[in-house]
């Protein structure tokens, strides 16, 4: 799938037909060529055209998507279905926490037991940016299984926040969030991520917070060979236990703003992105038959439309 002027459009593949044709006789092998009667050969001559007009109708029509940029691809092999301004920079509001939990799983030793204290910078952070939360409670101690939860499933900025505090370096806090984003960063050079960058650990950025369809969905592809990752992006709705600043316990609710887990059949995840800047967002990615597709939309226009473009680019990479 290429763009021609920002809209897609599909090449047929004549080596697919020119081989169909092989296969069923339409075109000669030149070995052969000698013993083949005339007649054969003007037979051959005109089923050779045919197979590749076959093959250019049996092609599935590329879906119009309302989202400014699309893509999907066959998440084993890599290749690419469809593209929509694919290599385009956007703003990529929360699905900026995919890489939040990408470099969280990527720790060395990393222990998901591990408890982290909420703290009250916490949830002023939340106050202050008026931010999706995971109503995280100040002084409750909560897992880093847990706090990928409440990452992935509300989209809690306050769990980004405790994420990068626990795992970025630095004796200040501030010194360790900067940390922790430089680990996105470093993660998305090392992933071949060229038009990926970040200044903030949830989305929430200061204009140098941006990817690409193609970028996001090569992340998304490499975050999900983590077993945790896929256990916590394909549950609907989760209910957590945590211990409270005075050893006794609480009960946390989250439910997934992926509302594709629960309309779309197949659906593995993953995540679900929105903003001023970034408009509607999703990074998506189901599993049919066998045969995985994983994808992202940037920038469009509603959340209803967000979910209809994922839709549509999954329909198109199952048929291709």
């Amino acid at each position: 799938m290429k763009t021609r002027n920002g809209r897609p459009y599909v090449i047929p593949t004549l080596a697919a037909a020119v081989g169909a044709a092989l296969a069923t006789g339409a075109v000669a092998v030149p070995a052969q060529a000698a013993s083949v009667r005339p007649a054969a050969r003007s037979t051959a001559a005109q089923a050779a055209p045919r197979a590749v007009q076959a093959a250019v109708r049996a092609a599935p029509k590329a879906p119009a998507i309302v989202a400014k940029g699309g893509y999907v691809m066959n998440d084993a092999t890599g290749t690419s279905y469809f593209t929509k301004a694919a290599d385009t920079r956007r703003s990529t509001g929360s699905t900026t926490k995919i890489m939040t939990a990408r470099v969280v799983l990527a720790q060395k030793n990393l222990d998901l037991d591990k408890k982290v204290t909420v703290q009250k910078a916490y949830s002023d952070y939340i106050v202050s940016k008026n931010a999706s939360s995971a109503h995280l409670i100040v002084g409750d101690k909560v897992t880093v299984r847990q706090l990928l939860y409440g990452l992935m499933l509300p989209s809690g900025c306050d769990a980004a926040y405790a994420l990068a505090d626990a795992y970025g370096k630095g004796s200040t806090r501030a010194k360790r969030v900067s940390s922790f984003i430089g680990q996105m960063n470093s993660t998305a050079k090392s992933l071949g991520l060229k038009n990926t960058h970040f200044d903030s650990f949830d989305g929430i950025g200061n204009g140098g917070n941006y990817s690409t369809p193609r970028d996001l969905t090569k992340l998304a592809s490499s975050a999900m060979k983590y077993a945790t990752f896929r256990s916590v992006v394909k549950t609907k709705s989760t209910k957590q236990k945590v211990t409270t600043k005075n050893g006794g316990y609480r009960y946390m609710s989250w439910t997934n703003t992926n509302g594709l887990l629960s309309s779309y059949s197949g659906t593995i995840g993953v995540k679900t992105g929105s903003g001023p800047e970034a408009k509607y967002c999703l990074v998506f990615a189901a599993t049919r038959g066998g045969r995985t597709v994983i994808g992202a939309v940037l920038a469009s226009s509603s959340e209803a439309n967000r979910t209809a473009d994922a839709k549509k680019l999954m329909d198109y990479g199952f048929k291709r």
